[in-house]
């Protein structure tokens, strides 16, 4: 079972609230009349019994929601089921990787961006979406950690890629043609801001230059590895036009669903 589970959280955002809106805003495009049931490799994501769209999680507050985000994550894992979760803003990736990091071994995470996310203390919240990753690497809870898409790095985070050896493929040096290959489970981290504004321009942090739709279409689904799980997060419907971003985070989860189940 492939559990998709909306995540409303923003208080960890740093620039623009809006982002919890966001997981209602994108399950409504995913059941919309104006695409079909399909992915690009075949798979029926809507009307399969392989799917299942759970309750949003009502969440408290600080570090006791982060503890609640691991927690569901947690239980779904252990009830054998595949977890994509919606947010929300990126902060909830640490606590899904840290669920993740129990069930498996030698975990690998492909994350698009404009960011990096690896601020060791950025407004002196251990929690904040401009930290997951560094919070995940410190941890020792990812084998490898992939970045595609980036185009912020500063002399902070670029330290901090030599510190944890992250794989940073920056916007400057991205080839049309990339293609991964991974050794073992692979979870996919989308913050929906990887994309360029032209594609996706409801986001909070929007960085021109960016990744297309099907630049990330292609490498889910050339990438060789066992896709597990994921998370598409920063999606703040406040900024967008006319659904476009929705539509995008929509067709970008049926991609995934498609791509976890030919995985299976």
């Amino acid at each position: 079972m492939i559990s998709i589970l909306g995540i409303p959280l923003d208080e960890n955002s740093s620039f623009l609230k809006g982002s919890a809106k966001a997981p209602q805003k994108i399950i409504e495009a995913f059941h919309s009349d104006s695409t079909n049931d399909f992915s690009e490799n075949g798979i029926n994501c809507r009307s399969n019994k392989m799917v299942e769209i759970l309750d949003p999680l009502e969440l408290p507050s600080g570090e006791l929601a982060i503890n609640d985000i691991h927690n569901a994550t947690f239980k779904e894992l252990e009830q054998g089921n595949n977890l994509i979760s919606i947010g929300g803003d990126h902060s909830i990736t640490f606590p899904i990787i840290k669920a993740h990091a129990k069930k498996y071994d030698s975990l690998n995470i492909l994350h698009f961006d404009a960011h990096p996310d690896l601020y060791d203390n950025f407004e002196n919240n251990p929690f904040s979406h401009a930290s997951p990753f560094a919070r995940i690497m410190e941890n020792n809870l990812a084998n490898r950690l992939v970045q595609v898409g980036i185009r912020t790095l500063n002399d902070h985070q670029r330290a901090q890629v030599d510190k944890f050896g992250v794989e940073v493929i920056e916007m400057k040096d991205f080839n049309h043609d990339l293609s991964f290959d991974f050794d073992g489970p692979v979870y996919i981290s989308l913050d929906l801001d990887g994309l360029d504004p032209a594609y996706a321009p409801g986001v909070s942090h929007l960085e021109p230059g960016g990744l297309t739709t099907r630049n990330i279409i292609n490498i889910i689904h050339s990438l060789k590895g066992d896709v597990i799980g994921g998370d598409i997060v920063e999606y703040n419907p406040i900024n967008d036009v006319n659904d476009i971003t929705a539509i995008t985070a929509a067709k970008l989860l049926k991609e995934i669903i498609g791509r976890i189940i030919k995985s299976k």
